[in-house]
Order: C-alpha cells, then sequence, then structure tokens
C-alpha cells in the first residue's frame, strides 16, 4: 500500500495523512484489534462498559479510533498482565 505524504504545518517535513491512522466504524476497529469484523460487539463493549476502556471517539454516530492509539492502548494492557 502506497501512503501519500503530505507537509506537516510549518516543519514542512513529509508525515502520513490523518486519514492513515483512522479507523471508521465498529467493523473496521474490530478487524484491525481483533482481526474479524465479527467481533464489533467487543469495540462497543471496551470502548464503553469495560473497566479499561478503549481509546475511541464519536465522528457523528460513527465510533472512530487511531492505530496509532490503539497501539499504545494494547502495550499499556500487556504492561499490566505482566506486572500481575
Amino acid at each position: 500500500m502506497e501512503h501519500q505524504l503530505r507537509a506537516g504545518p510549518a516543519t514542512e517535513k513529509a508525515c502520513l495523512t490523518l486519514a492513515d491512522d483512522l479507523l471508521r466504524g465498529a467493523d473496521a476497529i474490530a478487524v484491525f484489534v481483533f482481526g474479524d469484523a465479527r467481533a464489533r460487539r467487543k469495540v462497543y463493549y471496551y470502548a464503553g462498559e469495560a473497566k479499561v476502556r478503549m481509546p475511541t471517539f464519536r465522528m457523528g454516530n460513527v465510533i472512530c479510533a487511531r492505530k496509532s492509539k490503539l497501539l499504545d492502548w494494547i502495550e499499556v494492557q500487556e504492561g499490566f498482565a505482566n506486572a500481575e
């Protein structure tokens, strides 16, 4: 997959577009995190009801997440699991 690069504000360094980091919809988040769109109910659970919340936000009625934030969240969860 070829990434389109754009100049960042004030730096003019090439950076990935926000669209490359954005997941739109519970299906897309489920595929990224769990590997299967059928796990979309887990996304809603972890986004709203779980003790440790998944970093998501809404754009209108659509649940969204950044891939980078999800990866950071998973790393933190790994740290908690290893500490126990």
